[in-house]
């Protein structure tokens, strides 16, 4: 079989039948068990197996590999039974709804990052709660890697059979469902996919196919998978083209592309995906912490801005440990640097002694996706807080306004439009004995803290394991009788409609700089279509002077501008109109 003709899984050809394809190097022979039966599949000299076979939508099946242990199919479209169970044949016959959405540009995404278990359980209740999520403005929703993981709880990051949507959660068909009531509120639908590892259980790859990864290079994950082979490009490239042909999601987040191996795997993805989508816009979306802008420039639509986040939540915590030590010694400057030029980090050596970034003064704003809270920055926390647990009402508020008023693109992480105090810890459910190497791993992993240097105190660090923890991240949405949880949707409501009003038709903007004032007291301004966008905030505990250009004033957060200066946790935002 060519590299021209590599396609991963089983599918229904054009004739009728499904045709099955395995590449599988270091087998000698493979089996199709395909319900009661048991199929010789025809091999190639280059480690492909073949079959075409009779089948239906529905009937399960396995590979038996020289033999031995029966195995599902890594580019499985469902697993109905779980991670360890069969695979399953999928048809592509969704009665898709609105069929004929054609999407929405960037610019205007606001975006609600969700991970379903925690939100509601399953594909269904998500779907119920699109109206409520899209009433208060956001226009995109981003869901949290879904690609069937080991047992029942997750963040997805584990995940195994990258092709099949986890049964934890639900049908392919559910997910298809939850995709389709998002455009028909007018949304955009990303999801987050990971390809730079697999999970740590359950992976029938490494005895398949050895060459899949490399035996030179190691992640924090293990062995690199060896992007420079065709057949893995193929199985990646594939799989996104699959969430974005079959399932008819806008685009992909694709998590930690600082651990992909050669870099040319990227723009090769890039080219691929969009050549298979003509006429689409394909959102392709970076984690990368290396910063690397020419990827923006080189056509990625846009990168989670750690950045952004880390100088502000240094400002507003004083926390300085970790990755925040990059921070600690000029947050305020460090934030400046980002609302004028994107990245805080463009080549100079942080100070955890590495060289970090590439010069991002001419990305446009809307490459930036900037949060002040996401699944990471909370779940990374060993007791998961939030903001609001670390700062307060006031100043979560601000952090909250000053992320939705840039022209970059804003991120909310779950629960956050309604200030929900529930943490967001990190919880898997994986077999023994590696539960017990988890939670003894995550608990190692705060021991240079100063928090966390006495073993008791570690001890009380939740265990990813335990039900429990899982259950304590769940944030559904709040009651009509929480008169808190109301009080924060209607002010986070009235926010995203003045990012719409001035900021939602704006598809293009240009910095006009950003200066630091005082410690904590920023001012900066952009270039619009037709008016330029200023915003100054006050994360200081002092009133300080602030002047900006004579104009509209159309968002206030805390008292008026007064003679002698802006408040403390104070945010205002002035249009100032074309001459």
């Amino acid at each position: 079989m060519s590299a021209a003709q590599v396609r991963w899984g089983a599918w229904q050809d054009t004739d009728g039948g499904w045709r099955f394809a395995l590449w599988a190097p270091a087998a000698t022979s493979v089996d199709l068990l395909l319900e009661d039966q048991v199929l010789p599949m025809q091999g190639s000299d280059d480690g492909w197996f073949a079959l075409t076979a009779p089948g239906a939508p529905g009937m399960r099946y396995r590979y038996r590999i020289d033999g031995g242990d029966a195995v599902p199919d890594p580019a499985s479209r469902q697993q109905p039974d779980g991670l360890f169970g069969p695979s399953a044949l999928v048809a592509d016959d969704f009665d898709w709804q609105h069929p004929d959405r054609s999407g929405r540009p960037w610019h205007e995404a606001v975006i609600y990052e969700v991970h379903v278990g925690a939100a509601g359980g399953s594909f269904n209740a998500v779907r119920d709660q699109l109206p409520k999520v899209a009433d208060l403005g956001f226009t995109a929703i981003e869901l949290m890697p879904v690609a069937t993981f080991p047992g029942e709880r997750n963040w997805g990051y584990d995940g195994v059979l990258q092709y099949a949507p986890s049964p934890a959660y639900g049908t392919p068909d559910e997910l298809k469902a939850l995709v389709d009531a998002a455009h028909g509120l007018g949304m955009m639908v990303l999801l987050d996919v990971v390809y730079n590892h697999f999970g740590p259980d359950g992976n029938p790859l490494p005895a398949l196919a050895p060459a899949f990864f490399r035996s030179d290079l190691c992640t924090p994950w293990g062995n690199a998978v060896d992007f420079r082979r065709p057949e893995v490009q193929c199985y990646f490239i594939d799989n996104a083209v699959m969430w974005m042909r079959d399932y008819r999601f806008d685009g992909v987040r694709l998590d930690a592309v600082h651990a992909i191996h050669p870099l040319a795997f990227l723009n090769l993805l890039r080219d691929r995906v969009r050549a298979a989508l003509p006429g689409r816009e394909v959102l392709l979306v970076l984690e990368n912490e290396n910063n690397q802008s020419a990827l923006l420039a080189s056509g990625f639509t846009a990168q989670w801005n750690d950045d952004f986040h880390n100088a502000l939540h240094v400002l507003l915590t004083g926390e300085h440990e970790g990755y925040y030590g990059d921070y600690a010694d000029d947050p305020s400057g460090r934030l400046r640097r980002v609302l004028a030029e994107g990245f805080a980090w463009q080549g100079e050596t942080t100070g955890s002694g590495r060289a970090r970034g590439e010069p991002s003064a001419g990305i446009p704003p809307q490459q930036f996706v900037v949060f002040c809270q996401n699944h990471d920055q909370t779940g990374n926390r060993a007791q998961g807080e939030r903001l609001l647990q670390l700062v307060g009402p006031r100043r979560t508020a601000l952090a909250m306004a000053l992320t939705a008023l840039t022209p970059m693109i804003p991120m909310f992480f779950m629960g956050e439009p309604w200030g929900a105090r529930s943490p967001f810890l990190y919880f898997t459910d994986h077999r023994t004995p590696l539960d017990e190497q988890v939670r003894e791993g995550r608990r190692a992993e705060f021991a240079h803290f100063s928090s966390f240097k006495d073993e008791h105190r570690r001890a009380l660090i939740p265990d990813p394991n335990a039900p429990t923890t899982a259950a304590l991240s769940r944030a559904p949405w709040p009651t009509e009788d929480d008169p808190d949880a109301a009080a924060w949707l209607t002010w986070f409501r009235d926010l995203l409609a003045v990012r719409a009003a001035w900021l939602g038709p704006a598809a293009s903007a240009q910095s006009l700089g950003a200066d630091v004032l005082a410690p904590g007291v920023l001012r900066a301004g952009w270039q619009l279509p037709g008016a330029q966008w200023w915003i100054a905030f006050n994360a200081s505990d002092a009133t300080v002077p602030v002047t900006l250009p004579a104009g509209r004033e159309v968002f206030r957060l805390g008292p008026p501008a007064r003679e002698d200066g802006l408040a403390p946790d104070s945010l205002y935002a002035v249009v100032v109109a074309a001459a």
